[in-house]
C-alpha cells in the first residue's frame, strides 16, 4: 500500500490537488515517484517543465494537455505521452481543467518499461498509444473509473510490473555506472568510471546511448541541475554561492550557466516563478506564443 501525501491549493487563480506517492519496494529502483493531479483554474495554465534525471510518463483522463517544445511546436496525445531524457525545457498548457497521473521513471526503469533503445525517446515526446496501442487506452480508462488515488496508483503499479517483467535487463556494467553517478550526485570523473569498468570511454558512451539515452557526462551534469531544482522546491532562503559549492559546481557562475541553458534564465528568475503547494513552475516570458495546429480539436496528434 502506498503512503500518499495530498497537497491542495486554492486561491483567486483556482485550485489544484496533488497526490504524491513513492513506488512499492519492487519498483523502487525503477520508479522515482508518482503524482496524481486534478486542477481547475480560472484561466489557461501554462507550466515550464524542466529537464531532470527521469523519464516522464503522463496518463491523462481529463482534457488533453498541450505540449510545447522550446521551438514552439505543439502536440497533444490521446491517453497521454512520455518525455525522454532531455537537456531542454518544454511547456505544458491546459485550458483550465487538467486531471491525470504522472509517473517519473528512473533512466534504468524507463529501459525496462519501454523496452526500446533509449536514444529513440531522448529529446522527444511520444504518444503512449504510439508505443503501447490499446493497452495505453485501457489503462487510462481504468484510471478514470478508479475510486481514488490509492486505487489509481495500484493500477499503475500492476501495469508497470507487467511491463518490467517483459522488459530487457539493463547491462550490469551500465547499471553500476548509473548508480555510481547517482550516488556521487553527478560529481565524479567519467574517464575514471570507464576505467573502473575496464571499458573505453567511447564504448561506455555507446552503451549509455542505447540503454540510458544520454552519455554519462551529460547525465551527470543534468543530475547536478536536478538536485539544485529540488533544493529550490524545498523552499527556504537560498545562498547561491553556497549552493553551487554544495552541489559540486566549480563556482556560482557555472551554476548560473546550467540554469540559463536548462530554464532560459538565471536561477533567481525560476525561483520567482515557483507556484505554491507542489504546483511546479509557471512558464516565463522565454516561452514563445504558438499557433494551434490543424488538428487542435483536443483529440490526437498523429
Amino acid at each position: 500500500m502506498h503512503s500518499i501525501r495530498v497537497v491542495r491549493h486554492a486561491s483567486e487563480r483556482g485550485g489544484w490537488e496533488m497526490a504524491l506517492a513513492t513506488p512499492p519496494a519492487h519498483l523502487a529502483t525503477l520508479v522515482r515517484d508518482y503524482c496524481g493531479f486534478r486542477e481547475a483554474t480560472a484561466a489557461p495554465m501554462r507550466r515550464q517543465e524542466l529537464p531532470g534525471v527521469q523519464v516522464v510518463l503522463i496518463l491523462e483522463f481529463g482534457p488533453l494537455l498541450k505540449h510545447l517544445d522550446d521551438a514552439g511546436r505543439v502536440t497533444r496525445h490521446r491517453s497521454g505521452f512520455t518525455a525522454g531524457l532531455d537537456e531542454r525545457w518544454s511547456t505544458t498548457e491546459h485550458g483550465g481543467v487538467s486531471h491525470g497521473v504522472q509517473v517519473n521513471l528512473t533512466p534504468l526503469g524507463a529501459r525496462r518499461v519501454f523496452g526500446l533503445p533509449m536514444h529513440e525517446l531522448s529529446h522527444r515526446v511520444v504518444g503512449l498509444e504510439d508505443l503501447w496501442g490499446l493497452d495505453a487506452r485501457r489503462l487510462v480508462e481504468q484510471l478514470a473509473e478508479a475510486p481514488g488515488w490509492a486505487a489509481r496508483f495500484a493500477l499503475v503499479d500492476a501495469f508497470l510490473t507487467r511491463r518490467v517483467e517483459r522488459g530487457p535487463e539493463v547491462e550490469a556494467g551500465v547499471r553500476w555506472a548509473v548508480e555510481r553517478i547517482l550516488h556521487a550526485g553527478g560529481n565524479l570523473d567519467i574517464a575514471t568510471l570507464a576505467q573502473g569498468l575496464g571499458r573505453s570511454h567511447k564504448h561506455l558512451i555507446h552503451q549509455f546511448h542505447e540503454q540510458v539515452g544520454l552519455p554519462p557526462r551529460r547525465l551527470a551534469r543534468l543530475l547536478r541541475f536536478d538536485r539544485a531544482v529540488e533544493r529550490l522546491k524545498a523552499g527556504g532562503p537560498v545562498r547561491w554561492a553556497e549552493l553551487a559549492v554544495e552541489l559540486g559546481y566549480f563556482d556560482q557562475a557555472h551554476l548560473s550557466r546550467d540554469f540559463r541553458q536548462f530554464t532560459g534564465g538565471p536561477p533567481s528568475a525560476l525561483l520567482r516563478r515557483s507556484l505554491p503547494d507542489a504546483g511546479g513552475f509557471e512558464a516565463g516570458a522565454q516561452v514563445k506564443s504558438v499557433q494551434e495546429p490543424a488538428w487542435a480539436d483536443g483529440q490526437d496528434a498523429r
